[in-house]
């Protein structure tokens, strides 16, 4: 499933519930999700942590849908040309930055 199937598929099932909630109501799920995430990583089988990236992505395509962003193309825009510090395609940034 590529990143415009992701979102098309949220939309389809969820864009009702999604535009009344708002961007500010579906950032608060998010959120949630991140943090199950993160508890899951600590101490979960990789079968629920799977399912905690799953929930993340799909929430994260929820708010890039209500936002009107398109993530492959924000992706590639940001990513499409190499790193964003250094500018190549194997970062070469000093650990200490955030590429």
């Amino acid at each position: 499933m590529t990143l415009d199937e992701l979102q098309q598929l949220i939309d389809r099932m969820y864009s009702r519930k999604d535009q009344a909630r708002g961007v500010e109501g579906t950032f608060m799920w998010l959120m949630e999700e991140i943090g199950e995430l993160a508890a899951a990583l600590r101490e979960s089988p990789k079968e629920e942590i799977a399912k905690e990236f799953a929930d993340v992505l799909a929430w994260l395509a929820t708010i890039a849908n209500v936002a009107g962003i398109n993530l492959t193309e924000a992706v590639q825009m940001k990513y499409g040309q190499g790193c964003p510090g250094c500018h190549k395609m194997i970062c070469v940034c000093a650990d200490s930055e955030k590429p």
